[in-house]
């Protein structure tokens, strides 16, 4: 059985307001790395991910999970 990554990146980011370049700059990254990051292209290291928490005011768990 193969599991995936689920992203709600796009939801998480939408219900805070902020727009792609906005949670870029706060995490330090491009805002091109938050797109492809929404659009399940690239796939966030650790350490990316736990900024992108952080900065969202939520746990990973609530960004991203693994789905069957």
């Amino acid at each position: 059985m193969s599991e995936r990554l689920s992203n709600g990146l796009f939801d998480a980011r939408s219900e805070r307001g902020l727009t792609q370049a906005a949670l870029a700059e706060l995490v330090g990254v491009s805002r091109k790395t938050i797109n492809t990051v929404e659009n399940g292209v690239f796939i966030p290291s650790t350490v990316l991910a736990l900024k992108l928490a952080r900065a969202l005011g939520c746990t990973v768990e609530d960004i991203f999970s693994l789905k069957d």
